[in-house]
Formats: C-alpha cells, structure tokens, sequence
C-alpha cells in the first residue's frame, strides 16, 4: 500500500518549452478546423442539432471548445473545464460544429489524464466529467425525444424501436470515446511514471558503481597497505634485532656475529622475494583473486618461530589436533596475524620466551602467541593491531590481544570453518619430506 500510495503522490514534471509551442500550434490549428468544419456545416445546411444560432454566436462556441487546447499540457485541469463547459453549451445552444468540437473534449480529457500534476484530482476530475456528460445526454434525449417527426424512423426494419436504437448507438459511442480518454490518459501517465522510475534506478545505480568503485579503491589501497606492513615490519624488525646482536657480539665473538649477519642476510632475501610475489600478485590481470599465494601458509608459521630463535628469544611452536587442509585465505591470514604477533614481540616486548600454538579444533582453527615481555605495548592501538582485526574479523573470526594475567602478552585468533564432514587430515612439512 505504502507503495502505491507513493505512486499516486508522484507528480509528472510540466511541459517543456518546446513541448508547450508544440501545443499552441496544435490549438490553432484545431480551432482552424473547426471553423471550416462551421463554414462547410453551414454551407450544406447540416443543423444536426436544430435551428442554430446567430453566425457571430456559432463562431463563438467554436472557438470557445478548441482554443483553449493552446494550453492543455501547462494548465490540464482548467483546460478540461472550459472545453466541457463550453462542449455543453454549444450543443445547448444548437451550434452546428460538433466534429472537432467533440475531438477537443477527447484531447482535454485525455491530457488531463496524461499530464495532471495531482493524478488523484486528476482522476475524480475526468470521472465527474464523464459523469456530468453523460447525465446531459439522458437530459439531451428528455427534451428532444418529444420533438421527433413522426417519419423520422419511416424506413426502420429492425427488431429495435428505432428511438430506443438511436439513443442505444449514442451512449455506446460516448462509452467508446470517453473509455479510451481515459485509459489512453491514464496509460501515458503510467508511462510517464515508470520512465522516471526507470531514471531514478538508473541513477542509484550510477550512484552505486561510483561508490562501489571508491569502496574498491580504498579497499585495494588498505590490502596493499596491510600486506606492506606485515611483510616489511616483520622482516625489518627481525633484521634489526639481529643487527642490534651482531653489533653487540662483532668483537669478542665473530662466530655469532658471522651467524646474525647470515640471518641478517636470509631475511632481507626473503623480504624482497614475498615483496616481488605481493607486486606480482598486484599486476596480475587478474587480480587476487584466482591467485594461489607461495607464502602465509600456516606451516610456515616454524619458519617464524626460527627466525625468533635466530633473534635470541627461546622460542616454542606447538600444533594441537589433527592438522586439515585450510582454505587458502584463512591459511594466510593465519600466518600474518601470527608474524605480526611475533613481530610485536621482537619490537616492543623485550621479551625472552615466546611460545606459539597452533590449534586444529571441530569447527575452528586457532593461533596463540604468547610472550613474557612488559604489558604495555606501544603497538597496542597501530597499525598492526588494526591489521590483524581488519584479517579476522574478514573471515567472520575473533581476535583477543591484550596483557596476560601471569604477566607477558597474549595474541589469540579464532577463524572458524566452513561445515566438512569428510575433512581430510593434512600431513605437515616435515611428515611429507620424511
């Protein structure tokens, strides 16, 4: 219903320039017409309506019903007004133009229809109109029926009494002309309705494209920002602290040095390898998505746990239940939200023992890190942090990371799973290279 009633509210917009010219010289050209309809009806003597009246009168009435469609699409209600009221009298008054007289009553009611701005005045103008019509012809049949010859009908054969017939043919006529005034009106307001509908979507969905398209961009713009950060920070940081060793060993023992330099070395290899597969991944004509990444599997999360152990840190890696084949997305944001964690740890914790677990439960996959540095993190609220719920909250996961209450920090992620009853069990690395 709230539907329709915002239909009907709809208004058409008015003419255009063109369009009202269009119609001034439609009405001048009708009432033409009309006026050689007059001069030929009164040439040949046909007064189908009786005695006319004065010649400057029957001009008049002509006129009077035709001209004002001059203005039928800027002024539709009033137009319709005039042309009735003057339809009915000029038949009242016996004038003998009634061809064009009736074709202006039929345009008037059918613009109204078509361009009225209130389609629900619209609507019950043209039906009092119709109405009003019809009630003057059973008044036109009342006052003439007395005045018919009595040879008026002297050739009739039908099984119809010949009046009842002719007053039968006049209303089927009005029914016919005033019917199809009225839908054609209401058709072309239909019309009319659907067209601006049909803009107005077309529009939103300009609309839609432009703000999908910027929601693309922003969204391409965060991926590429957050993949930055998890393979550069990760990598530069590890390097750091290996420097910072390096540097602090150098002297009085050249073998740990020679060691930290080689990780030094190991990780900016690996840093510049994920980087060019990231940019290639970025100029594929494909984008992302049928891309199968080499690196964020979670079976690489031991090489982060030795790069941890090559910084000095004890560090552990536990895997917990029977390990599955994870979809590829979820297996990578797995590893980043772990190497972010890891890298935290490196960063800001000044921490000796890091401990990662990973959990194969019914429904869900899990990653822990955990860590005995100082609780306060001055990552807590940076990027990485943002990076990490932006990649579980993705996957419809949840992310834990805060203080832990013996002390330490504590980075917990939860993915769930897609329901498969016949997940297969996966062998790790290490299992398929024994």
């Amino acid at each position: 219903m709230a539907v329709v009633a915002q239909r009907e509210e709809w208004r058409r917009p008015g003419p255009t320039p063109q369009q009202r010219r269009n119609d001034v010289w439609l009405g001048l050209a009708v009432t033409g017409l009309a006026l050689a309809s007059l001069t030929l009806a009164r040439s040949t003597g046909a007064f189908l309506l009786g005695p006319p009246p004065s010649g400057p009168e029957q001009l008049f009435w002509t006129v009077a019903v035709t001209l004002p469609l001059v203005w039928r699409r800027r002024w539709p209600a009033t137009t319709l007004l005039i042309v009735s009221w003057a339809f009915i009298a000029a038949q009242a008054r016996s004038a003998p133009e009634t061809q064009f007289s009736a074709w202006a009553l039929f345009c008037a009611l059918y613009t109204l229809g078509a361009w009225g701005p209130d389609h629900r005045l619209a609507r019950r103008l043209r039906i009092g109109v119709i109405v009003t019509m019809f009630a003057w012809l059973g008044v036109y049949y009342a006052v003439t029926i007395e005045h018919i010859p009595p040879d008026a009908f002297a050739d009739a054969v039908g099984p119809v009494p010949p009046v009842l017939a002719a007053m039968v043919t006049g209303v089927l006529a009005n029914v016919l002309v005033f019917g199809f005034a009225y839908f054609f009106g209401e058709t072309a307001w239909v019309a009319a309705r659907r067209e601006h509908e049909l803009c107005e979507q077309a529009e939103d969905l300009r609309r839609s494209q432009a703000e999908a398209r910027e929601r693309a961009v922003l969204g391409e713009r965060v991926r590429i920002a957050r993949e930055l950060h998890d393979v550069v920070a990760h990598h530069v940081s590890v390097m750091g602290v290996q420097a910072s060793a390096c540097r602090r060993v150098f002297d009085r023992d050249p073998g740990k040095a020679r060691t930290a330099l080689t990780a030094i070395e190991q990780s900016a290899r690996t840093a510049v390898d994920e980087l060019r597969r990231m940019l290639g991944v970025l100029r594929a004509s494909g984008g992302a998505d049928g891309e199968q990444p080499t690196a964020g599997d979670v079976e690489r999360i031991a090489e982060l746990v030795e790069r941890a152990r090559a910084a000095g840190l004890t560090a552990t890696l536990g895997v917990y239940g029977d390990p599955v084949a994870l979809p590829e997305s979820v297996s990578q944001a797995a590893y980043r939200v772990t190497q972010e964690a890891v890298t935290n740890t490196l960063k800001h914790a000044g921490a000796d023992l890091l401990d990662v677990r990973v959990r194969y439960l019914a429904r869900e996959v899990e990653v822990d890190v955990t860590d005995d540095g100082r609780p306060g993190r001055p990552d807590a609220a940076g990027l990485g942090l943002i990076g990490m719920r932006e990649r579980v909250t993705a996957h419809d996961g949840e992310l834990e990371a805060g203080p832990r209450a013996g002390g330490g920090w504590r980075v917990r992620a939860r993915f769930p799973l897609a329901d498969q009853p016949a997940r297969q069990p996966v062998t790790s690395a290490a299992e398929r290279s024994a």
